[in-house]
């Protein structure tokens, strides 16, 4: 089965991903991890928590935000494979990553 995620910004722009269950069997969970910590690292993303521990929902929440809206516009080459990594760590048919409000929901 498909699974869908969407990526929404303070602007009310949204960008929704299907993925497929092919898209994501190609992707190993330690994979997907390599992949958000790679970005999150390079994106120079700040913890929000105060100890400093950074969860999944922390770095998907983080690295869209810093990416920001016109990097999932301008490439969507990335902002699928943000999708492929984020629905693979999450396991959810459908998931709402909520940039504005720092949430996501399912």
């Amino acid at each position: 089965m498909a699974r869908t995620l969407t990526v929404v910004f303070g602007s009310g722009k949204e960008f929704e991903f299907t993925i497929s269950q092919a898209e994501l069997a190609s992707i190993g969970e330690e994979a997907a991890w390599r992949w958000f910590d790679k970005e999150y690292t390079e994106l120079d993303c700040q913890a929000s928590s105060p100890v400093g521990k950074v969860l999944v929902i922390d770095k998907i929440l983080n690295v869209a935000k810093f990416s920001g809206e016109s990097r999932f516009a301008g490439d969507t080459a990335w902002a699928q494979d943000y999708a492929r990594h984020a629905a693979r760590l999450l396991d959810r048919d459908k998931v709402r990553v909520d940039v504005g409000n720092a949430a996501i929901g399912f």
